[in-house]
């Protein structure tokens, strides 16, 4: 456990929010000699960055809408940058020795000829762009041969997409990051900014001054409601882990240790963990209620691609909040001169919380980083977004689970 702040301290750069993007943020800056003080709430780690399903995918969400609005720049910057984020984990794992069962190889599956056909497109593209060495489009007998499963009819293997243990992952940043003399509270919400030349953050017991401030907060965060409120509402989604299947199982059913996730909207995923458990994640909830019984919800699903689990027994299960914008492009970009954003990664926040600190810690030292294409994307407000942006949201996705069922 680390303190929490309770004095005034002087930095460089404040970071508000102890998840991928405030710790990678932290520690990109500190390799460039900058001071940085990091304030989490609770604990490194607590929110998404350490309950996700470790899984490393290239690309962001949302990039048909950013290209939409940006245009020919913005395709540019999103295939450039398709797997910066894994190239930056995979540095910083082999720097700093960070221990997180990292393992090359994901794939995206398809249940219907129309999504069949979206990975088809998507492979093509890959190619067209010089990716192509690390695709391979299979049909539903070869991708057998990868998952022990007839739920699909094929599928997009991607073998420079990765998986691994997240939170071991985000806690060896934040050790290195203090080895690079990075200032690291927790249990320090912090209750207000003060904007300007030199911006204060303050907390209940402290204050930073600092040059530059970066809001990392994601689903959690209530700060800067002016800038942000009503563009991004969260969303609750569920992970089970089954017991140990030994070796044996394991291979039958991911020969390849492939992370995968499937097509739909509201997307299932799995993959094998370090100790050989199968992690089985999905069921994504938007109307702000919380599943009683997570198990009950989602083994059953696993067990419909997996019939093999028939009598493996589920160890854990958990819950948290992803931050979801209506357009699903990431809320990226400034509320003032100098207090920066990032937020609403809709799922890909492993692969592009890293991009983001390097994109950060680029802006602040002067240099083209990509923020300036996420703070032109206009995102939709919800109005009264506290009383029926939930109600809102959860009718929008019923529609798309409809979609998925039916296969349109």
């Amino acid at each position: 456990e680390r303190p929490a702040l309770s004095e005034t301290v002087e930095a460089d750069v404040a970071i508000v929010g102890g998840g991928f993007t405030g710790v990678c943020s932290a520690l990109s800056l500190a390799e460039r000699g900058h001071s940085v003080v990091l304030l989490e709430a609770n604990r490194i780690g607590w929110g998404a960055s350490g309950r996700n399903g470790g899984q490393v995918l290239g690309g962001w969400s949302g990039e048909s809408e950013l290209a939409k609005q940006a245009g020919p720049k913005a395709e540019e910057f999103l295939w450039k940058t398709r797997y910066l984020g894994n190239e930056i984990v995979e540095a910083r794992i082999q720097k700093y020795d960070i221990k997180c069962d990292y393992v090359h190889g994901a794939a995206t599956v398809a249940f219907n000829a129309k999504q069949m056909k979206g990975l088809e497109e998507e492979y093509a593209d890959s190619v067209e762009h010089g990716f192509g060495d690390y695709m391979e489009l299979v049909d539903g007998p070869q991708l057998r041969r990868h998952a022990a499963t007839d739920a699909y009819i094929g599928g997009l293997i991607d073998r420079r997409g990765a998986h691994c243990h997240p939170l071991n992952l985000l806690l060896g940043e934040a050790v290195a990051a203090e080895k690079n003399g990075v200032r690291i509270y927790e249990g320090t919400p912090v209750t207000k900014i003060d904007h300007g030349p030199s911006p204060a953050v303050h907390t209940e017991n402290g204050r930073v001054n600092a040059k530059q401030v970066i809001l990392a907060g994601n689903a959690y965060h209530t700060l800067e409601k002016k800038t942000l409120h009503g563009l991004m509402l969260p969303a609750k989604t569920y992970v089970i882990a089954t017991a140990p299947l030994g070796d044996e199982l394991a291979d039958e059913l991911l020969p390849d240790n492939l992370a995968i996730c499937d097509s739909n909207w509201v997307l299932d995923y799995f993959r094998l963990t370090g100790d050989k458990r199968l992690l089985f994640g999905g069921r994504c909830t938007y109307s702000n209620r919380d599943i009683d019984d997570i198990e009950g919800e989602l083994a059953p699903r696993m067990r419909r691609i997996f019939p093999q689990l028939e009598n493996t027994k589920v160890d854990f299960a958990w819950g948290g909040v992803i931050g979801i914008p209506l357009n699903r492009v990431p809320l990226i970009g400034k509320a003032s001169e100098n207090v920066f954003y990032a937020q609403g990664y809709a799922g890909h926040g492993v692969n592009c919380g890293h991009i983001v600190g390097e994109m950060f810690a680029d802006a602040i030292r002067g240099k083209e980083s990509g923020v300036d294409l996420f703070d032109k994307v206009s995102h939709f407000r919800i109005p009264a977004a506290d009383t029926i942006g939930g109600p809102m949201l959860a009718l929008g996705m019923t529609w798309y689970r409809m979609r998925d069922a039916l296969g349109v």
